[in-house]
């Protein structure tokens, strides 16, 4: 089973581009995020087409997120349990096969001291609780293949950024971010793409205001969480860097998980 996760950055914008990827890769299940559009919106008949089941979480400006799925998709949750009814469209879950999988677009943050970045916090403080009540592989008395996937907004550590010294304490790499990541991975979930590889210098974002993607100054904050029992059924974690070298790419290269 592939599955694949994306930010592609406006799914209208770049969508000759979701389409192409989809006919070549054909993966089991994608996660996109920050599709910049409401679910009526959202090209369903052209991926349909393509043979998948869609389910949306659609917002205008900048967040949505939507899942495409080749099989059928069971227990469908937009957002949290929590969400008043101005909650922002940066989660969608549900089960696919024996695969449980989360799909998110983390905030931002903007900068750190920022409204939106204390923002940013607070949401990652409710994702861990919504985690430790419903995803929580630690308390499992069952095995549970769980997949949280997405663009999380944030670096594990240095071997995730290009330069470490000038991006220290900058947004996307500030302890704070990190530590609330680590509150994520303590409940028993695991980074796939770093279990299979240790060394630094994968990216998955390049900035287009500075032309970063020409001298590969990235930053890795598209990540892949599992649960042991889908780490123990991973056997690879690719980063597509030829998708984001096309034409009017999206920021985000798509990253594709490959369980057993």
């Amino acid at each position: 089973m592939q599955i694949a996760t994306w930010n592609v950055n406006s799914c209208r914008a770049r969508l000759p581009r979701i389409l192409d990827w989809l006919g070549e890769h054909a993966p089991d299940l994608v996660c996109l995020q920050e599709l910049k559009c409401l679910d009526e919106q959202f090209p369903r008949a052209e991926i349909e087409d393509l043979g998948y089941n869609v389910e949306t979480h659609g917002q205008k400006a900048y967040n949505g997120v939507a899942l495409l799925s080749k099989e059928p998709m069971s227990d469908v949750r937009r957002g949290f349990p929590d969400d008043d009814e101005d909650a922002q469209a940066r989660a969608i879950s549900a089960t696919v096969g024996d695969v449980e999988v989360m799909n998110l677009y983390v905030v931002n943050g903007k900068e750190p001291g920022s409204d939106k970045f204390a923002y940013k916090l607070r949401w990652l403080d409710r994702l861990t609780r919504y985690l430790e009540s419903d995803f929580n592989p630690s308390t499992s008395e069952v095995p549970r293949k769980i997949v949280l996937c997405g663009d999380f907004n944030i670096t594990f550590d240095d071997r995730d950024v290009y330069d470490p010294v000038g991006w220290k304490d900058k947004i996307h790499c500030t302890q704070e971010e990190r530590d609330a990541l680590a509150r994520i991975t303590a409940l028993g979930f695991h980074d796939a793409f770093r279990h299979l590889h240790e060394e630094g210098g994968h990216y998955t974002w390049w900035d287009f205001r500075t032309r970063a993607w020409s001298g590969n100054r990235g930053l890795r904050i598209d990540h892949f969480l599992v649960s042991p029992d889908a780490l123990a059924a991973t056997t690879e974690v690719h980063i597509d860097l030829i998708e984001r070298d096309q034409a009017k790419p999206s920021d985000h290269a798509p990253v594709v998980l490959t369980l057993a």
